[in-house]
């Protein structure tokens, strides 16, 4: 593979077994919420392997931002499924969720039985500083190709504003920016020209301009929705065989159910209301619970919306029905995340190939390629929030009118987290070191900090 990229030729291509073992890998590994993960992949696909190419990866990254769900979990199905096809989206979907649902479960079962999440801060102290150090690499080297012209860094500009300053909901942000992007390209295209005139070639990769894409077809889409409509469904069949009329593991199946399809923006967009539901119309938690499990999902490798497994593990828990609580919570925690996910796999089989048509049409093209501005923002926003939370211990919000800002209360700096996220930027920026030794380090210096 190095004579390959020293000759100016893409890498070769991954096999079946290569591309699994770095789909665990970066299941493994993927702390930090979207933003860490989306840094991850990045670093692991586009820079160290070449994979897919710069644009290819932002390409994917626009229509995964579009839909409902964790967005880094669909873009790595999306990305396993140009690779290996349908199974390849399926192992890198599946491993990407398995890791960090095995470690919320245990947590969950640890937590439902002595109620008490202190110990898990100080395990997990030094890795959150090295997933801002991380985060903010990966932003900057996104930047650098998604914000070629004045137009990309005001969407980007904008959109951070919007989210950040005006807690503008997600999915208006980011369909303001494709709308605009359309706009410029059907009514002034010089100006997106000279925009992809800018940006610098990709680099060779394994998926780059010149890679076949897969045709759509009608039926193909109708294969798709029936089979993985069948596997959403089948649950609550099973459920219905089992356990007869309505019981507590139909009520968290169709909750979660109907969480999947309006989960735009990712968990926080929505964990006010699950907690509302949760704790005064179903009583699955008590009140403040669900800050626990919160954090319980921050510190865990995975989509931070795995916290609706711990919902469903406590529910489940604390309404055993046939079988002891440990049991019916891993059983809630089980079915909470079965779907939650599956329609991620559906959203990305079903319009994948459709999506991938869109590069040859100009004006789409051009409102996806604003949306990879927008994201930029995006990922800003989520950079601020996380380091804002990881760097002090308490953070406020100012509300006045259509503002909603938050801001962080200065006598709460932990000196310890600005110190490691500080050994982290060094170890990434002038060490050179990857991600694993840089999460190593982190964690490291941050449990002897911490026994200090």
């Amino acid at each position: 593979m190095n004579e390959r990229r020293s000759a100016g030729l893409a890498p070769a291509h991954p096999s079946f077994a290569e591309a699994t073992k770095v789909w665990a890998k970066i299941g493994l590994l993927s702390f930090g919420g979207p933003a860490g993960q989306i840094a991850l992949m990045h670093r692991e696909l586009v820079e160290e392997r070449r994979w897919i190419s710069e644009s290819r990866f932002l390409h994917a990254l626009n229509y995964c931002m579009l839909l409902p769900g964790p967005e880094a979990q669909q873009l790595a199905t999306y990305i396993g499924w140009l690779l290996h096809g349908t199974r390849g989206g399926v192992v890198a979907g599946t491993l990407f969720v398995i890791p960090g649902f095995f470690v919320i479960l245990g947590l969950s079962s640890a937590y439902a039985l002595f109620q008490e999440t202190n110990w898990l801060a100080s395990l997990f102290f030094g890795l959150k500083a090295a997933v801002l150090a991380i985060v903010i690499e990966a932003l900057i080297r996104l930047s650098r190709r998604a914000l070629k012209t004045g137009f990309d860094r005001w969407l980007a500009i904008l959109a951070f504003l919007a989210l950040f300053v005006f807690a503008v909901p997600f999915p208006l942000v980011v369909l303001a920016a494709g709308i605009a992007g359309y706009v410029a390209t059907r009514h002034a295209p010089a100006r997106r020209e000279a925009a992809h005139a800018a940006k610098a070639p990709d680099l060779p990769s394994v998926i780059g301009a010149d890679y076949p894409d897969r045709k759509p077809s009608w039926r193909r889409a109708a294969a798709v929705v029936a089979v993985w409509g069948a596997l959403w469904l089948a649950p609550f069949l099973l459920i219905a065989a089992t356990f007869g009329g309505p019981n507590v593991y139909t009520d968290i199946g169709l909750f979660f159910s109907q969480m999947a399809v309006v989960t735009f923006g990712g968990a926080y967009a929505v964990l006010a209301y699950v907690a509302q539901q949760a704790v005064e119309t179903y009583h699955w938690l008590r009140p403040g619970e669900m800050v626990d499990g919160l954090a319980l999902a921050e510190t865990t490798p995975g989509p931070l919306v795995l916290v609706l497994a711990f919902v469903g593990f406590m529910g489940a828990y604390r309404a055993p029905i046939g079988v002891d609580a440990l049991t019916s919570g891993v059983l809630g925690a089980t079915l909470a995340t079965w779907v939650t996910f599956v329609p991620c796999f559906l959203w990305i089989f079903l319009g994948a190939p459709y999506v991938e048509r869109l590069r040859a049409n100009a004006a789409l093209s051009g409102a996806l390629s604003a949306i990879s501005a927008a994201v930029a923002g995006v990922i800003l926003n989520l950079a601020v929030w996380f380091g804002l939370h990881v760097l002090f211990g308490r953070v406020e919000r100012l509300e006045s009118g259509p503002l909603s800002l938050p801001y962080p209360d200065p006598a709460t700096l932990h000196p310890a987290a600005l110190f490691l996220t500080v050994i982290a930027a060094v170890s990434l920026f002038w060490w050179k070191r990857g991600i694993f030794q840089t999460l190593a380090i982190c964690a490291v210096a941050g449990w002897l900090l911490m026994l200090v």
